[in-house]
């Protein structure tokens, strides 16, 4: 992961490199090596995930010129993805987005202990139907809408009992499938409220300044830009829903046609797609990439 990246630009590896000093932890060669058990605990996987995007931001800017502040109009990303937005849009130091990921990933596991809590995805239903499903598997327990990635991808998120009720209440409502995921911790639901308190914390702490180009809220599919409301949008989301289809919708209505994937993975590229086949996804992952969305600029 990001090994690749690392061996062909040296503002990569100075990404790198700042992670490791922030973390005091060689985080990069848990990332470039392995074990993948260990780069897969949520508390390496959210600033590693974080790390390959601003470093291929940055080679992208160092090398290719790109000034974010004039490409973009605007900046988002899913769950931990926004820590990446923010520091790409210059409101978080990338050192301090490092060490947020970090806290946020040891808090969110240790909010429910393992085995407790889950999530599932329920295909071929909107978000109204699932938030009813959730509503009914819950019978006193947690079970939340949690992530509103595209029509017809709704995953839910809670208390493992409640889930797989959701997951069989899913398939009585008309859902085509669904899935449980294969996750450390059940997250964006009310269980998180412990991970959501000690970030509240860390944010407290943290300076956020202005991004230069306005982040699309998780938790409110709207521009944002003022730091003080970014901060407490920040601790919404850890138990909050991840409006993505919404988010997405929203750029689309003031003019947004592109949207470039930054960093590992193309996940969101596909969701892009499905949310709205008019919309252009590029993913911009590793030296290749960056070369063919170069000559596109």
């Amino acid at each position: 992961m990001g090994r690749d990246l690392a061996a062909a630009f040296a503002p990569a590896r100075e990404v790198f490199e700042e992670v490791d000093d922030a973390l005091k932890q060689k985080l990069s060669k848990i990332m470039f090596e392995g074990p993948e058990s260990e780069l897969t605990l949520t508390a390496n996987a959210q600033p590693a995930l974080m790390a390959v995007s601003l470093a291929v931001m940055r080679v992208l800017e160092r090398e290719a010129g790109l000034d974010l502040a004039k490409a973009a109009s605007y900046v988002a990303g899913h769950s931990l993805g926004e820590y990446a937005a923010l520091a790409a849009a210059g409101a978080l130091p990338l050192g301090a987005a490092a060490r947020l990921l970090r806290l946020r990933g040891e808090a969110m596991q240790k909010a429910v202990p393992v085995g407790e809590g889950a999530m599932a995805a329920l295909l071929g239903l909107d978000l109204e139907v699932a938030v009813q499903v959730a509503r009914e598997a819950a019978q006193g327990e947690v079970c939340d809408a949690a992530n509103d990635n595209a029509p017809g991808q709704v995953v839910v998120s809670g208390a493992r009992a409640a889930v797989e009720r959701a997951v069989e209440l899913a398939k009585a409502k008309g859902g085509k499938r669904a899935i449980m995921l294969p996750v450390s911790a059940p997250f964006h639901c009310a269980l998180m409220k412990p991970a959501a308190d000690a970030m509240a914390e860390a944010l407290a702490k943290t300076t956020i300044a202005p991004p230069r180009v306005p982040l699309v809220a998780n938790v409110t599919a709207q521009p944002v830009s003022d730091p003080e409301t970014i901060r407490k949008l920040l601790v919404e989301q850890v138990t909050g829903l991840v409006r993505w289809r919404e988010s997405v919708l929203f750029m689309k209505s003031k003019g947004v046609s592109l949207f470039v994937e930054i960093g590992a993975g193309k996940v969101l590229t596909g969701l892009i797609r499905r949310i709205d086949p008019e919309l252009t996804g590029v993913s911009v992952q590793g030296p290749s990439d960056i070369e063919a969305f170069t000559k596109s600029l």
